[in-house]
């Protein structure tokens, strides 16, 4: 009987180990770190503009296991007639490709308080995010694509 606690320990620890890489990744950790914006779509009623950020202006997205952070701001220090900065953050989910954010600080304040559901998918370095973003009383209603490389992890 000795002998078969710890064999049934080994085997217990061994088969935890040997979990793939969707059941660890259960909180996201994948998709952790910093991501640059290097192209991105807006689709209003089948019209599709390109909504890239222009060569002057950079765009990042922070994630960890919960929360989300991103920052957008000219490279000219906000002088300029392109001078801008746009922030936001909040909380956000993920189960398989399903990602939802709760926007809970924007700089955009009438954004606040909203949830967007998308679709993101990791390949690489790159990843992709899509989905509808609606708010009624902004008249707002459209689905974005945005593409991310990372920047770090």
């Amino acid at each position: 009987m000795k002998i078969y606690a710890p064999l049934l320990i080994t085997i217990l620890f061994l088969s935890a180990c040997n979990q793939s890489p969707k059941e660890i990744d259960k909180v996201g950790s994948k998709i952790n770190g910093t991501w640059k914006l290097v192209s991105s779509l807006s689709i209003t009623k089948g019209d599709t503009v390109n909504t890239s950020p222009p060569k002057n202006v950079e765009m990042i997205k922070i994630l960890n296991d919960t929360h989300f952070a991103f920052f957008k701001h000219d490279l000219n220090k906000g002088k300029g007639t392109d001078a801008t900065f746009d922030s936001g953050s909040g909380t956000y989910s993920l189960n398989g490709d399903n990602y939802k954010e709760h926007l809970a600080y924007c700089s955009a304040r009438e954004w606040e308080n909203h949830d967007f559901n998308f679709k993101v998918t990791l390949n690489q370095d790159t990843l992709t995010q899509s989905g509808i973003e609606k708010i009624e009383n902004l008249n707002i209603n459209r689905e974005i694509v945005e593409v991310y490389v990372r920047v770090m992890k």
